[in-house]
């Protein structure tokens, strides 16, 4: 799947949720949900009959994959690797999404998307133990340490990003220290530990790819 350019918020109706793909603006009453917008097609959506169940479970997978800011050929990759982990393949793929570097810069609120976090990354902004990773898909370990390149400090996209993390804090599973633009992963988290994703039901994902 090529990457998508249209709009953002056109997403987020579609899912009927927040993704949080513009940053700032998703907090703000500017967002499409906030001013809860109907999905797009909602005329045509009417004349359709009850969704099959295959409907509902793909429906839940682009959920997922669109919050994460990927494309299917990268999620079905970590589906797989899921798959081979010890324990519920819907829990370990939760808990592998979270623990790519983009998602972690995201977390720690080094930028306010997914989308940006990628960037940030790509363009070599981030240093995992002292040294550079441009790999957005990299698996932290418990105990690493994230931190921005301290060339890059000066940016001013990281003190707007900072903005979230005054009001926010974050997850409990994370240290910040926002002064010094530098984080540390304590633990690897539980799924039950992710607790803005309650609503994803990661089972109807793994009946997907199951079929």
């Amino acid at each position: 799947m090529g990457r998508y350019i249209g709009p953002q918020c056109r997403l987020c109706r579609a899912e009927g949720r927040k993704l949080f793909l513009k940053g700032e603006r998703c907090y703000t009453p500017k967002c499409a949900m906030t001013k809860n917008r109907p999905k797009p097609g909602k005329a045509q959506y009417a004349r359709m009959r009850k969704p099959s169940n295959y409907a509902i479970q793909l429906r839940e997978k682009q959920k997922l994959k669109r919050l994460y800011n990927m494309s299917e050929a990268q999620f079905r990759r970590f589906f797989h690797m899921a798959e081979k982990m010890p324990g519920r393949t819907g829990d370990n793929l939760i808990i592998l999404l979270e623990r790519r570097l983009d998602n972690i810069v995201y977390r720690m609120h080094f930028a306010s998307s997914r989308k940006q976090a990628r960037q940030i990354v790509d363009h070599g902004h981030v240093l995992v133990n002292g040294r550079k990773v441009n790999i957005p898909s990299y698996i932290v370990r418990e105990g690493d340490r994230v931190e921005i390149r301290e060339k890059s400090k000066k940016l001013l996209v990281f003190k707007e990003s900072l903005k979230e993390y005054t009001r926010s804090g974050v997850m409990a599973w994370l240290e910040v220290d926002p002064d010094n633009l530098v984080g540390t992963v304590k633990m690897i988290p539980m799924r039950s530990d992710i607790t803005d994703l309650a609503d994803i039901k990661e089972n109807l994902i793994v009946e997907l790819y199951s079929k």
